[in-house]
């Protein structure tokens, strides 16, 4: 992870244009080759970004990052360097579910009915380079699909499973991979984004799924 606060501009061509003027920001160069440009407001997400695969050329002040795929570039100019630091994170061990999320998890993989019929659970927690996707199954018609699972299903839940996928349909065994974000509650936003990333969208009802476990348990009476 390097991280450098410096006074610059960024400016973003491709599938759309942007700028931000010269201002002070946050650049942070993580470790899995993403490229995200922060300032101190708007929470968590970053003003622009690239995601991986993409390359860094630093010529002098001026940064081209670009996108290996399709050809995107994002254009820092580094007018002030204020602080630079690089540290070494490793491993991350993921992050950890809270009980409705995992039980969902659990639920799911014991009978994929709600994610579509003729479903088969290929494997929980399949392992990627960036971290494990929920569920890896096998649609009626034999193709992949990643499933990622939330309690409350958002935009960086969308996020998530679209770096999942880049990922995952570069392997020539798997793809194409198709994705599925499950989740108790989707925010419509939420939902725009991942119907236009061709991510299908599926509304879990907990309470239902927990009937029809407990109603496979044997019973005395």
């Amino acid at each position: 992870m390097r991280l450098i606060i410096a006074r610059c501009s960024v400016d973003y061509t491709g599938r759309l244009s942007a700028h931000l003027p010269s201002a002070k920001r946050l650049i942070m160069l993580k470790g899995d080759g993403s490229v995200l440009i922060h300032s101190d407001g708007g929470s968590y997400k970053p003003l622009n970004w690239m995601t991986p695969p993409c390359t860094v050329k630093e010529d002098g002040d001026v940064w081209t990052v670009t996108h290996k795929k399709t050809g995107d570039k994002l254009t820092i100019r580094v007018e002030e360097t204020l602080e630079e630091v690089s540290h070494e994170l490793g491993v991350d061990p993921g992050l950890q579910k809270d009980g409705v999320e995992a039980h969902l998890q659990e639920l799911l993989a014991a009978d994929t009915a709600p994610l579509g019929e003729g479903w088969n659970l290929v494997r929980r927690e399949f392992p990627t380079a960036i971290g494990p996707v929920d569920l890896m199954c096998r649609d009626g018609a034999g193709a992949h699909v990643a499933v990622e699972i939330k309690r409350r299903g958002e935009i960086d839940g969308v996020e998530q499973l679209t770096r999942y996928l880049e990922l995952l349909n570069r392997d020539p065994l798997l793809k194409p991979v198709e994705g599925v974000f499950a989740a108790q509650v989707i925010k419509p936003q939420a939902r725009v984004l991942a119907e236009d990333r061709g991510i299908r969208c599926v509304v879990l009802d907990y309470d239902e799924m927990r009937g029809a476990e407990d109603e496979s348990q044997p019973r005395l009476f």
